[in-house]
């Protein structure tokens, strides 16, 4: 059995996790999106944005895919943002940070147009995709970050819990 790599939590005088999460969710544009069901873990690539407070962050699928049927029938998810691409030559400069938290479909009114709006702003080119009736917008309430440095430093980060 392998050791577990240490987890530091962020305590109040600490910010600089909470900025080295949002400085790689503001780079990257696109996360593995990890979903359950059929006894059988899957990963999709999706694009998303993150809400300011990286409480939440939104993302869209259509409704006719495996995706979407097992973000209803299970909403525990975890999504994979890494900067492997940015340091191709330099693996120790990789960082990474998985989000869990909770799925939820936006349904019509005011939280599915701010959420929707600020995913097409980030990804201009999804506009006539987000705003599609085949097309479904979901909100991920994000329970912890895990922040991965140079491939073993593992810091926790709770949205909410420090400012």
């Amino acid at each position: 059995m392998r050791p577990r790599p240490e987890r530091s939590p962020l305590d109040a005088s600490d910010s600089a996790t909470r900025q080295q999460i949002e400085a790689l969710l503001n780079e990257q544009p696109f996360a593995v999106l990890c979903t359950q069901g059929d006894q059988q873990p899957y990963g999709s690539l999706i694009a998303y944005a993150v809400g300011p407070d990286l409480r939440s962050l939104t993302f869209a699928t259509p409704r006719a895919t495996h995706k979407y049927e097992l973000l209803c029938v299970c909403d525990a998810v975890a999504l994979v943002i890494d900067s492997r691409s940015t340091f191709p030559d330099a693996m120790m400069k990789v960082e990474a940070i998985t989000a869990t938290g909770r799925a939820v479909q936006l349904e019509p009114g005011a939280a599915l147009e701010y959420w929707a709006i600020l995913l097409t702003q980030r990804h201009r080119q999804l506009s006539g995709f987000v705003r599609a009736p085949s097309t479904a917008l979901f909100r991920i309430d994000i329970v912890q970050y895990l922040h991965v440095s140079r491939f073993q430093e593992v810091r926790q980060w709770i949205p909410g819990s420090h400012r």
